[in-house]
């Protein structure tokens, strides 16, 4: 199946913190989209893969996505090895999209920039011909998707555009708090972790209007890209 925007993820749960406005306002345009997570975010110090993988589940309901897999690469291990390449390789193959979206290119855990470096020369290498790849037994044909643009997580970085997505930021949130074990939730008990407080709650809501400020919105997601880039994200699909 064919997509439109391809989102990548170093951990479920980092699309629904950086760019899940981005993604409801893409599907709300009739957009195809799918996510593929890294790992299984096993290594979180509350929850574990198994409480992680439904929370996942209930994220995407809540986002409308039906398309979403798992690479297990594994959670603060993985590295840019040729074999991981492929991997990547082979979703954007399987998927054709047009926009891929992927992690920060700096950032707090460690796994972020990796993953961004990862997407980045899976993205270079899926265009090359003699790169070969399989998928369910048959061979993948060469294909590079047109744009790479990276979303913003905790670090602050200047974004090079802004989108709006003042009213998609409740549903971007619920799908947020469907993570139970990871974020604030006074029915879920748990060693405290910087992201488990209600404090974090409001740095995102914080984050979402300093991005809406930029271009005079109330709630935004900014995005930076090594090259040149349109505004609306509507005109490149």
């Amino acid at each position: 199946m064919k997509l439109d925007v391809l989102a990548f993820a170093a951990h479920p749960d980092d699309i629904e913190l950086a760019c899940a406005g981005t993604i409801l306002k893409l599907l709300a345009q009739g957009k195809t989209v799918g996510i593929v997570d890294l790992t299984k975010g096993e290594m979180g110090t509350r929850g574990d893969e198994h409480t992680r993988r439904q929370e996942a589940e209930d994220a995407s309901s809540i986002l409308g996505i039906s398309i979403r897999e798992n690479l297990d690469l594994g959670d603060s291990t993985f590295q840019l090895t040729l074999a991981n390449q492929l991997r990547v390789v082979e979703m954007l193959r399987k998927y054709s999209p047009t926009l891929v979206l992927a992690n920060a290119k700096q950032d707090r855990h460690i796994d972020h920039p990796r993953a961004a470096q990862l997407v980045k020369e899976a993205f270079f290498l899926s265009g090359l011909k003699k790169i070969e790849t399989m998928y369910d037994g048959t061979p993948q044909i060469a294909y590079r998707p047109k744009y790479l643009f990276n979303y913003i997580q905790h670090h602050y970085i200047e974004p090079h555009f802004v989108i709006d997505i003042s009213p998609y930021q409740e549903t971007k949130m619920k799908s947020v708090l469907a993570y139970k074990t990871q974020f604030y939730n006074p029915a879920n008990s748990g060693e405290e972790t910087p992201i488990s407080s209600p404090r974090f709650l409001k740095f995102l809501e914080a984050r979402a209007r300093e991005m809406g400020e930029k271009i005079d919105v109330e709630f935004g997601e900014g995005f930076t890209s090594d090259t040149p880039v349109f505004y609306d994200l509507a005109k490149l699909l």
